[in-house]
C-alpha cells in the first residue's frame, strides 16, 4: 500500500499542485475503501542525521496503517530515498526500530534492488505490524547491508496517526 497503484474509490487529503501536463502532490492521508487509513507524514526535516552514515537520505515519510472499522492504527512503516556516494551497489539486509526506552523491533523490509552508487539513489520500505502507542516514540531506525559494514541511521522518528476512524 505504501507503493504502487491504490484501489478505485481511495481518497487522497492533502495538497496538490498542477503543473504542465502533471499533477504534483503530498498526501497527508489515504482512505482506502474498506481496507482502512493510511496517514503519512514527511519527517526528513525534524530526523537526526547521523554523520558517520554511509548512504544520505533525502526524505523520509511515516506511516501508520489503521483497518477498517478500527480507531486505533495496527502498523507503521517508514519510506526512505537513499542516495549512496559510495563506489560498490548497497543491498538493505536489515532493519531495526529502538524506541525511547531502548526496546528493539525488527522491521520487516521491502526493496527489490540493491540501491546504486551515485546519486539518484532508491527508496527502502520498513515496517512492522505494531500499534504507533506500543512504542515510545521518537525512535531511532537503524538499515544496515548485506555483508558489509555500512550503515544508516536515524534519530527522532515518529509516526502520524489518523484523527478519526478508518472508512
Amino acid at each position: 500500500m505504501l507503493v504502487g497503484v491504490l484501489p478505485d474509490g481511495t481518497l487522497l487529503l492533502g495538497t496538490f499542485q498542477f503543473g504542465d501536463d502533471r499533477l504534483f502532490g503530498t498526501f497527508t492521508e489515504a482512505k482506502i475503501p474498506g481496507a482502512g487509513t493510511l496517514p503519512s507524514r514527511e519527517f526528513g526535516s525534524l530526523a537526526r542525521r547521523n554523520p558517520a552514515d554511509a548512504l544520505g537520505w533525502e526524505a523520509a515519510w511515516g506511516y501508520s496503517y489503521t483497518l477498517a472499522g478500527e480507531t486505533r492504527p495496527a502498523s507503521v512503516a517508514v519510506r526512505l530515498h537513499l542516495a549512496n556516494p559510495g563506489a560498490e551497489p548497497w543491498t538493505l539486509a536489515g532493519a531495526a526500530l529502538v524506541d525511547s526506552t531502548g526496546q528493539e523491533v525488527e522491521l520487516a523490509r521491502w526493496r527489490e534492488a540493491p540501491i546504486p552508487p551515485g546519486p539518484t539513489g532508491g527508496f527502502v520500505v520498513v515496517g512492522t505490524e505494531r500499534a504507533p502507542e506500543q512504542l515510545d516514540c521518537p525512535c531511532t531506525l537503524k538499515l544496515w547491508e548485506t555483508g558489509g559494514p555500512r550503515t544508516v541511521t536515524l534519530g527522532n522518528v515518529t509516526f502520524p496517526v489518523s484523527q478519526k476512524a478508518a472508512p
